[in-house]
Protein backbone atom coordinates (compact mmCIF):
# COMPACT_ATOMS: atom_id res chain seq x y z
CA UNK A 1 0.00 0.00 0.00
CA UNK A 2 1.22 3.74 -0.68
CA UNK A 3 1.85 6.16 2.45
CA UNK A 4 -1.03 8.79 0.70
CA UNK A 5 -4.30 8.09 -1.00
CA UNK A 6 -5.90 10.45 -3.81
CA UNK A 7 -7.86 13.10 -2.77
CA UNK A 8 -11.63 12.57 -2.93
CA UNK A 9 -13.83 14.78 -4.82
CA UNK A 10 -17.17 14.70 -4.39
CA UNK A 11 -20.12 15.67 -6.76
CA UNK A 12 -23.73 14.74 -5.02
CA UNK A 13 -23.49 10.80 -4.10
CA UNK A 14 -20.23 9.96 -6.30
CA UNK A 15 -17.00 9.54 -4.94
CA UNK A 16 -14.01 10.90 -7.31
CA UNK A 17 -10.91 9.39 -6.02
CA UNK A 18 -9.64 8.31 -2.70
CA UNK A 19 -8.02 5.56 -3.86
CA UNK A 20 -4.24 4.65 -2.34
CA UNK A 21 -3.54 2.16 -5.08
CA UNK A 22 -4.43 1.48 -8.88
CA UNK A 23 -6.86 -1.35 -7.85
CA UNK A 24 -10.04 0.95 -7.90
CA UNK A 25 -13.39 1.43 -9.48
CA UNK A 26 -13.23 4.21 -12.18
CA UNK A 27 -16.56 5.74 -13.38
CA UNK A 28 -17.81 7.07 -16.79
CA UNK A 29 -19.10 10.30 -17.93
CA UNK A 30 -21.49 10.12 -21.03
CA UNK A 31 -21.13 13.28 -23.22
CA UNK A 32 -23.33 14.25 -26.07
CA UNK A 33 -22.65 17.83 -28.43
CA UNK A 34 -25.71 19.23 -27.21
CA UNK A 35 -25.94 22.47 -28.77
CA UNK A 36 -25.34 21.69 -32.34
CA UNK A 37 -25.94 18.18 -32.37
CA UNK A 38 -24.40 17.45 -36.16
CA UNK A 39 -21.49 17.44 -34.61
CA UNK A 40 -21.83 14.28 -32.75
CA UNK A 41 -20.05 11.08 -33.97
CA UNK A 42 -21.27 9.19 -36.47
CA UNK A 43 -22.14 6.42 -33.83
CA UNK A 44 -23.44 8.63 -31.72
CA UNK A 45 -25.96 10.04 -34.11
CA UNK A 46 -26.42 6.16 -35.41
CA UNK A 47 -27.23 5.50 -31.45
CA UNK A 48 -29.94 7.87 -30.38
CA UNK A 49 -31.61 8.34 -33.78
CA UNK A 50 -33.47 11.38 -33.00
CA UNK A 51 -32.41 15.64 -33.18
CA UNK A 52 -35.30 15.59 -29.76
CA UNK A 53 -32.48 17.18 -27.13
CA UNK A 54 -35.06 15.77 -24.21
CA UNK A 55 -35.09 12.28 -26.39
CA UNK A 56 -31.31 12.50 -25.96
CA UNK A 57 -30.52 13.14 -22.48
CA UNK A 58 -33.25 10.61 -21.14
CA UNK A 59 -31.43 7.42 -23.98
CA UNK A 60 -27.83 9.07 -22.31
CA UNK A 61 -29.20 8.39 -18.49
CA UNK A 62 -30.35 5.16 -19.44
CA UNK A 63 -27.01 3.90 -20.33
CA UNK A 64 -25.61 3.48 -16.94
CA UNK A 65 -23.51 6.37 -17.25
CA UNK A 66 -21.89 7.46 -13.65
CA UNK A 67 -22.08 11.45 -15.41
CA UNK A 68 -23.78 13.14 -17.49
CA UNK A 69 -21.63 15.79 -19.73
CA UNK A 70 -23.26 17.90 -22.25
CA UNK A 71 -20.88 19.88 -24.82
CA UNK A 72 -22.42 23.55 -25.43
CA UNK A 73 -20.33 23.38 -28.79
CA UNK A 74 -21.28 26.58 -29.89
CA UNK A 75 -19.32 28.74 -32.64
CA UNK A 76 -19.49 32.30 -31.79
CA UNK A 77 -19.92 34.23 -28.76
CA UNK A 78 -23.09 36.00 -29.54
CA UNK A 79 -24.80 32.38 -29.21
CA UNK A 80 -23.92 32.40 -25.44
CA UNK A 81 -27.08 33.20 -24.28
CA UNK A 82 -28.85 30.66 -26.69
CA UNK A 83 -26.60 28.39 -24.78
CA UNK A 84 -27.73 29.70 -21.46
CA UNK A 85 -30.80 28.96 -22.34
CA UNK A 86 -30.83 25.50 -23.50
CA UNK A 87 -28.89 24.78 -20.37
CA UNK A 88 -31.64 26.21 -18.30
CA UNK A 89 -34.28 24.42 -20.37
CA UNK A 90 -32.28 21.00 -20.41
CA UNK A 91 -31.85 21.18 -16.37
CA UNK A 92 -34.48 19.53 -15.04
CA UNK A 93 -34.50 16.80 -17.23
CA UNK A 94 -31.27 15.42 -15.60
CA UNK A 95 -31.63 13.11 -12.80
CA UNK A 96 -27.61 11.97 -12.53
CA UNK A 97 -24.95 13.83 -11.49
CA UNK A 98 -23.75 16.74 -14.43
CA UNK A 99 -21.16 17.88 -16.11
CA UNK A 100 -20.98 20.77 -18.59
CA UNK A 101 -18.00 21.86 -21.47
CA UNK A 102 -17.34 24.20 -23.55
CA UNK A 103 -16.27 23.87 -26.95
CA UNK A 104 -12.20 23.73 -26.30
CA UNK A 105 -11.77 27.45 -28.26
CA UNK A 106 -10.58 30.08 -25.39
CA UNK A 107 -12.11 33.29 -26.73
CA UNK A 108 -15.46 31.56 -26.48
CA UNK A 109 -15.41 29.60 -23.62
CA UNK A 110 -13.13 31.99 -21.68
CA UNK A 111 -17.16 33.52 -21.56
CA UNK A 112 -19.29 30.89 -22.10
CA UNK A 113 -18.02 28.88 -19.47
CA UNK A 114 -18.49 31.86 -16.73
CA UNK A 115 -22.07 32.31 -18.24
CA UNK A 116 -23.07 28.76 -17.64
CA UNK A 117 -22.32 27.97 -14.04
CA UNK A 118 -24.28 30.79 -13.34
CA UNK A 119 -27.36 29.18 -14.91
CA UNK A 120 -26.38 25.67 -13.30
CA UNK A 121 -29.06 24.85 -10.14
CA UNK A 122 -26.90 21.85 -8.91
CA UNK A 123 -23.12 21.36 -8.21
CA UNK A 124 -21.76 20.01 -11.43
CA UNK A 125 -18.22 19.40 -13.32
CA UNK A 126 -17.50 22.27 -15.45
CA UNK A 127 -14.85 21.30 -17.93
CA UNK A 128 -12.67 23.17 -18.62
CA UNK A 129 -10.27 25.57 -17.61
CA UNK A 130 -6.72 26.34 -18.65
CA UNK A 131 -4.13 28.47 -18.22
CA UNK A 132 -5.65 30.82 -20.71
CA UNK A 133 -9.42 30.67 -18.96
CA UNK A 134 -8.57 29.43 -15.74
CA UNK A 135 -8.91 33.41 -14.35
CA UNK A 136 -12.32 34.11 -16.12
CA UNK A 137 -13.82 30.58 -15.03
CA UNK A 138 -12.40 30.41 -11.62
CA UNK A 139 -14.80 33.18 -9.97
CA UNK A 140 -18.26 31.80 -11.08
CA UNK A 141 -17.13 27.81 -10.04
CA UNK A 142 -16.17 29.20 -6.48
CA UNK A 143 -19.31 31.31 -5.99
CA UNK A 144 -21.21 28.10 -6.93
CA UNK A 145 -19.45 25.61 -5.64
CA UNK A 146 -18.47 23.71 -8.51
CA UNK A 147 -16.30 20.88 -9.19
CA UNK A 148 -13.47 22.30 -12.14
CA UNK A 149 -11.82 20.23 -14.20
CA UNK A 150 -8.15 22.08 -15.18
CA UNK A 151 -6.32 21.12 -18.44
CA UNK A 152 -2.85 21.33 -19.10
CA UNK A 153 -1.02 20.22 -22.40
CA UNK A 154 0.67 16.84 -21.82
CA UNK A 155 3.31 18.43 -18.96
CA UNK A 156 2.91 17.47 -14.78
CA UNK A 157 4.73 20.65 -13.99
CA UNK A 158 2.26 22.75 -16.20
CA UNK A 159 -0.35 20.77 -14.18
CA UNK A 160 1.10 21.01 -11.04
CA UNK A 161 1.32 24.81 -11.65
CA UNK A 162 -2.34 25.75 -12.48
CA UNK A 163 -3.55 23.63 -9.90
CA UNK A 164 -1.20 26.21 -7.68
CA UNK A 165 -2.70 28.93 -9.63
CA UNK A 166 -6.20 28.29 -9.81
CA UNK A 167 -6.08 27.23 -5.53
CA UNK A 168 -4.89 30.84 -5.53
CA UNK A 169 -8.07 32.12 -7.05
CA UNK A 170 -9.99 30.57 -4.69
CA UNK A 171 -10.84 26.83 -6.41
CA UNK A 172 -10.72 24.56 -3.24
CA UNK A 173 -8.20 21.52 -4.31
CA UNK A 174 -10.98 19.48 -3.25
CA UNK A 175 -12.92 20.66 -6.18
CA UNK A 176 -10.78 19.79 -8.83
CA UNK A 177 -10.11 17.25 -11.28
CA UNK A 178 -6.62 17.37 -13.20
CA UNK A 179 -6.81 16.51 -16.98
CA UNK A 180 -3.12 16.20 -18.68
CA UNK A 181 -4.34 16.12 -22.26
CA UNK A 182 -3.95 13.22 -24.43
CA UNK A 183 -3.61 12.35 -28.25
CA UNK A 184 -6.33 9.26 -29.63
CA UNK A 185 -3.39 6.91 -31.12
CA UNK A 186 0.07 6.19 -31.26
CA UNK A 187 2.77 8.51 -29.83
CA UNK A 188 0.32 10.76 -28.65
CA UNK A 189 -2.09 8.22 -26.35
CA UNK A 190 2.12 6.64 -25.24
CA UNK A 191 3.27 9.68 -24.02
CA UNK A 192 -0.35 11.50 -22.78
CA UNK A 193 -0.40 7.72 -20.67
CA UNK A 194 2.81 7.94 -19.64
CA UNK A 195 2.06 11.64 -17.86
CA UNK A 196 -0.79 10.34 -16.20
CA UNK A 197 0.96 7.75 -14.79
CA UNK A 198 3.76 10.30 -13.57
CA UNK A 199 0.78 12.36 -11.64
CA UNK A 200 -0.21 9.73 -10.01
CA UNK A 201 2.68 8.33 -8.61
CA UNK A 202 3.20 12.00 -7.28
CA UNK A 203 -0.23 11.84 -5.87
CA UNK A 204 0.09 9.01 -4.50
CA UNK A 205 3.61 10.35 -3.23
CA UNK A 206 1.91 13.26 -1.38
CA UNK A 207 1.65 16.03 -3.47
CA UNK A 208 -1.12 18.18 -2.71
CA UNK A 209 -0.92 20.15 -5.91
CA UNK A 210 -0.86 16.59 -7.82
CA UNK A 211 -3.18 14.51 -5.72
CA UNK A 212 -6.64 14.86 -7.63
CA UNK A 213 -7.92 12.45 -9.51
CA UNK A 214 -7.31 12.48 -13.29
CA UNK A 215 -10.26 12.77 -15.74
CA UNK A 216 -9.52 12.16 -19.32
CA UNK A 217 -11.24 12.73 -22.54
CA UNK A 218 -9.34 10.21 -24.71
CA UNK A 219 -11.96 8.29 -26.68
CA UNK A 220 -12.65 11.84 -28.60
CA UNK A 221 -9.53 12.18 -29.03
CA UNK A 222 -9.26 8.52 -30.54
CA UNK A 223 -13.02 8.85 -32.66
CA UNK A 224 -11.40 12.31 -34.20
CA UNK A 225 -8.98 9.98 -35.74
CA UNK A 226 -9.12 9.15 -40.03
CA UNK A 227 -8.91 5.70 -38.82
CA UNK A 228 -12.31 6.11 -36.95
CA UNK A 229 -13.86 8.34 -39.18
CA UNK A 230 -12.95 6.84 -42.68
CA UNK A 231 -14.39 3.91 -44.76
CA UNK A 232 -11.39 4.11 -47.68
CA UNK A 233 -9.09 0.97 -45.42
CA UNK A 234 -8.84 -2.28 -47.00
CA UNK A 235 -11.27 -4.92 -45.56
CA UNK A 236 -8.34 -6.34 -43.40
CA UNK A 237 -9.61 -2.90 -40.97
CA UNK A 238 -13.14 -4.44 -40.83
CA UNK A 239 -16.45 -2.57 -40.73
CA UNK A 240 -15.99 1.00 -40.07
CA UNK A 241 -18.75 1.21 -37.05
CA UNK A 242 -16.82 -1.72 -35.18
CA UNK A 243 -13.64 -0.15 -35.96
CA UNK A 244 -14.98 3.18 -33.92
CA UNK A 245 -16.34 1.75 -31.34
CA UNK A 246 -13.55 -0.26 -30.40
CA UNK A 247 -10.96 2.69 -30.95
CA UNK A 248 -13.30 4.30 -28.39
CA UNK A 249 -13.01 0.91 -25.99
CA UNK A 250 -9.71 0.64 -26.63
CA UNK A 251 -8.63 4.00 -25.83
CA UNK A 252 -10.63 4.24 -22.70
CA UNK A 253 -9.41 1.06 -21.07
CA UNK A 254 -5.77 2.60 -21.71
CA UNK A 255 -6.58 5.45 -19.47
CA UNK A 256 -8.44 3.54 -17.00
CA UNK A 257 -4.42 1.31 -17.08
CA UNK A 258 -3.00 4.40 -16.76
CA UNK A 259 -4.74 5.53 -13.51
CA UNK A 260 -8.09 7.90 -14.72
CA UNK A 261 -10.93 8.03 -12.33
CA UNK A 262 -13.38 9.49 -14.77
CA UNK A 263 -13.29 8.43 -18.03
CA UNK A 264 -15.98 10.45 -20.81
CA UNK A 265 -16.98 8.30 -23.51
CA UNK A 266 -19.22 9.25 -26.75
CA UNK A 267 -21.05 6.31 -27.89
CA UNK A 268 -24.02 4.85 -24.72
CA UNK A 269 -23.18 1.37 -25.80
CA UNK A 270 -19.13 2.07 -24.55
CA UNK A 271 -20.64 2.62 -21.11
CA UNK A 272 -22.15 -1.13 -20.91
CA UNK A 273 -18.76 -2.42 -22.22
CA UNK A 274 -16.70 -0.74 -19.84
CA UNK A 275 -18.52 -0.67 -16.89
CA UNK A 276 -18.72 -4.74 -17.61
CA UNK A 277 -14.78 -4.96 -17.24
CA UNK A 278 -15.27 -3.41 -13.85
CA UNK A 279 -18.15 -5.21 -12.07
Amino acid sequence: MNAHSIRTVDLENLKIGGEDSLQFRPLFSLEVAIYNLDENFQIVKDFYKTTDRVKIIELAQESGCDIIGLKFNIDDVDKVSDACKLLKELLPKINKPLMIRGVNNDSIDSVLLPELVKVLDRESIVAFGNENTYKFIVPETVKGGHILVLRSPIDINLAKELNILSSDLGQPLDKILIDTDIGGLGYGLEYGYSIMEKVKLEGFNGDDYLNMPLISFVTEESLKTKEAKSDTYSASWGNLDERAKLFEVSSASAVVAAGANVVVLNNPDSVRIMKGLFK
